[in-house]
């Protein structure tokens, strides 16, 4: 996994600790633990996780983006979010497959 420096760019003046752990906490020392839990299935939980708080922005779709590096289907995130509607709420998955269709279709690939 690439070393994650958004932190250090967006809020590194402003907050730099939380910066810090953002980047080396967060995305390095928990996201890294591939022998515990695979990249796909940290975001597929990341991504389950952000839509059950109702947090469909910018980090929802940063995380969705991330998932499908990580090999999440298209096919795969839709079938996540129908069924996250029932138990989160009808109204966030309107406002997430707008985003999850802007992603999957940005190179031209949607798999």
């Amino acid at each position: 996994m690439k070393k994650q420096t958004a932190g250090r760019e967006q809020l590194g003046d402003l907050a730099p600790k939380f910066a810090e752990l953002n980047d080396d906490v967060l995305f390095g020392e928990i996201w890294s633990r591939e022998e515990l839990l695979s990249p796909r299935d940290r975001s597929m939980i990341t991504i389950a996780g952000l839509f059950g708080k109702g947090i469909v922005d910018g980090p929802f779709e940063s995380h969705i983006r991330l998932g499908k590096e990580h090999g999440i289907t298209k096919t795969e995130i839709v079938e996540v979010i129908t069924h996250l509607a029932f138990y989160c709420g009808w109204p966030l998955a309107w406002k997430a497959f707008p985003i999850v269709q802007k992603v999957y279709s940005e190179d031209g690939k949607e798999s």
